[in-house]
């Protein structure tokens, strides 16, 4: 083991020399204070501050509904199903949950997968390896599970620039008519937060005779009247044909599903090993998950109280001239550029501020491209928007008149 060992601590060593180690703060989360919890610092000190990077978006995770459903189904039916989907693992409560699903999408029928990572390289996947001639048309802005689940299938593949339809346009024109293709792209992009163009994309699809797979773990909840997310907010469930969507962020419990025709789930559930070879959600997982639905389809205001101050945290932001990702979404990412700065800038927000946001680092994102995602929920007040305004501008003033030497040094050395 000594060659090994020594191999993976020169690895660790260059992520940490490059500012992209990553350090986990141990949250102890509090359902009653969201979006104040609390943490340990390394003096070991017990502190408090304020979570702005939790994709809970709608505080589902926190409702008291939605914890004693949670609860009552785990007194009724156990900690956890004990088995795959084929053994014993398949209960009322998937049941339920899978229509559930199905309906909210408006598709025929829907697969529960223990997370939307695992449900995306599972499809993708299994659809390339049954298919060998099925060729990939994926966003260069994919995320890393999409990315995976199409070099897991070993398929061919080309990339397309970032919601370029022009590119895209190019690309299946190349490409003969009766070729079995796939174009995979996100609805909302997790880092810059940018909007895909579905619509069109869809016609695309339509013309040369593509079938689409679009990853809506970041806009489940969030839009459309009963906020089943971006495509339905325009209208075209029945122009997409696969939909990847997650119980972890909007609907605050935890999993991953698609979302299809009942011949695609079908053959999803009798070919992809990622769903046969694994134990399934517990019962009280998939009910907790039901009644989260059951809560977002009817509450609109709480997709009106997120967006509005998604409204204030920018109005917050140009105020003190802080740039962001402009986008039509939710999600508002500043660039900072530097992974070490990035970190930097971070910790001392937490430690100074009392304010939690994680550095988004590489491999997440390419070198220069470190940013802050700050993810607002409907539990976040104006006045803990206006202190994170205020002391990110304050921070970042004073990183940058310490590391604009540094940079600056390295440019004329270079």
């Amino acid at each position: 083991m000594g060659f090994v060992n020594n191999i993976l601590q020169q690895k660790l060593e260059a992520l940490k020399e490059k500012g992209n180690y990553r350090y986990f703060l141990e949250v102890n989360k509090s359902a009653q204070h969201f979006p104040h919890f609390y943490y340990q610092n390394e003096q070991g000190v017990q502190r408090s501050a304020v979570n702005w990077c939790s994709n809970d978006y709608l505080c589902m995770s926190t409702e008291e509904e939605i914890i004693s459903r949670l609860s009552f189904t785990m007194h009724r039916s156990g900690t956890g199903s004990s088995g795959t989907r084929n053994i014993s693992g398949t209960t009322i409560h998937h049941r339920e949950l899978e229509s559930k699903l199905a309906n909210w999408h408006k598709k025929e029928n829907a697969l529960l997968f223990n997370g939307a990572y695992q449900a995306n390289v599972t499809t993708l996947q299994t659809l390339g390896r049954h298919i060998p001639e099925l060729f990939f048309i994926s966003d260069e802005r994919n995320h890393a599970s999409l990315i995976e689940g199409i070099r897991a299938a070993g398929n061919p593949k080309i990339i397309f620039r970032h919601n370029d339809l022009l590119h895209l346009e190019e690309i299946l024109e190349s490409l003969p008519v009766d070729q079995p293709k796939m174009i995979v792209f996100e609805s909302v992009y997790s880092i810059t937060g940018n909007v895909a163009p579905i619509r069109n994309i869809t016609r695309l699809a339509k013309k040369y005779q593509a079938i689409t797979y679009v990853d809506e773990v970041h806009a489940v909840g969030l839009y459309a009247n009963d906020g089943s997310g971006m495509i339905a907010s325009e209208g075209l469930q029945d122009d997409v044909d696969i939909i990847n969507g997650t119980l972890s962020k909007a609907i605050g419990v935890f999993g991953g599903y698609i979302a299809a025709s009942n011949l695609l789930i079908d053959f999803i559930r009798s070919f992809g090993t990622g769903f046969i070879f694994t134990t399934s959600l517990p019962p009280a997982v998939c009910s907790a998950a039901s009644k989260s639905i059951e809560m977002i389809s009817c509450n609109g205001a709480w997709r009106a109280q997120l967006h509005n101050n998604v409204l204030l945290l920018r109005a917050a932001l140009n105020q003190q001239g802080i740039q962001y990702y402009q986008n039509e979404s939710h999600i508002t990412s500043v660039k900072v550029g530097n992974s070490r700065l990035c970190k930097e800038v971070a910790d001392s927000l937490l430690s100074q501020q009392g304010i939690y946001l994680q550095p988004i680092n590489s491999p997440t994102v390419p070198p220069g491209e470190e940013c802050l995602r700050i993810v607002i929920t409907r539990k976040h007040q104006l006045k803990h928007i206006n202190h994170l305004a205020h002391s990110l501008k304050k921070i970042l003033h004073e990183k940058d008149q310490a590391y604009r030497p540094k940079l600056e040094a390295v440019a004329a050395a270079d």
